[in-house]
This record gives structure tokens, C-alpha cells and sequence, in this order.
């Protein structure tokens, strides 16, 4: 077994996406799913394919991920990150393309912790002078 399979770890949020990507013709399987049966309606299907537009390698490429974690949004966006970090992988040349896209950086936003003596992280409690 000679890479003929490659591996990356896409995160965004609480969502965590482990990559494979086996040359093939394209199609994209999500936890035994196909990704627009998994992702349903809200499926952005032009944020999986970028990475591979990006580095021309459209159709070149099987992707068998697995997704757990966080909601259909940020697991689109994980997946996207796993993609481009398993390309990354199968030749260093597509480094600088990804780059310049920004789809090598893992978006560092995460929701801010709730406060004790507060509602929610920035929310407090209704305060009544009387």
C-alpha cells in the first residue's frame, strides 16, 4: 500500500472531521452517507469542492469522511478543512493555492464560556433596583 490513501483532520467549532482521500472520480461519503443525503438541503456543496478547484484536482479525488460534533454549518466547514489539509498531503505543491485561499487556517472562533452569576457568557440576570 503505497499512498494511495490520504489523511487529515478538518476542525472548526466543536465540529471534527477525519479525512480520507482515495483517487477516484469525486464522490463525497459522509459517515456512510452521500454528503448532499447527510447535509440535506442547507448542503453547500461549493465549500467542499473549493479545495479541489482551488488546486485543480476536481474529479480526481474520492473523499470517505467521518463527521462528529457541532452542527451541520461548522461540520461543511471542518470537512472543507480536512480536504484541503488531506490535498496538502497528496503533493506539497498545493500548499501555496490553499494558502492563498486561507483554507489551511482553522477558524479559531469558538463560543465564549457562560459566567457564574450570569445568564450566558455576556448575558445577565434581569436586574430590578425595587
Amino acid at each position: 500500500m503505497a499512498h494511495d490513501r490520504f489523511y487529515a483532520t478538518g476542525k472548526r467549532k466543536h465540529a471534527i472531521a477525519r479525512v480520507w482521500l482515495v483517487p477516484g472520480t469525486g464522490r463525497v461519503t459522509v459517515n456512510q452517507m452521500d454528503a448532499d443525503g447527510y447535509f440535506g438541503q442547507l448542503f453547500k456543496s461549493h465549500k467542499i469542492v473549493k479545495p479541489f478547484r482551488v488546486t485543480e484536482t476536481l474529479d480526481q479525488y474520492d473523499v470517505v469522511a467521518t463527521l462528529k460534533g457541532g452542527g451541520k454549518s461548522a461540520q461543511v466547514d471542518a470537512l472543507c478543512h480536512g480536504i484541503s489539509k488531506a490535498l496538502l498531503e497528496t503533493s506539497p505543491d498545493t500548499r501555496l493555492p490553499l494558502k492563498q485561499s486561507g483554507l489551511l487556517t482553522r477558524d479559531p472562533r469558538m463560543k465564549e464560556r457562560k459566567k457564574y452569576g450570569q445568564k450566558g457568557a455576556r448575558a445577565k440576570f434581569q436586574f430590578s433596583k425595587r
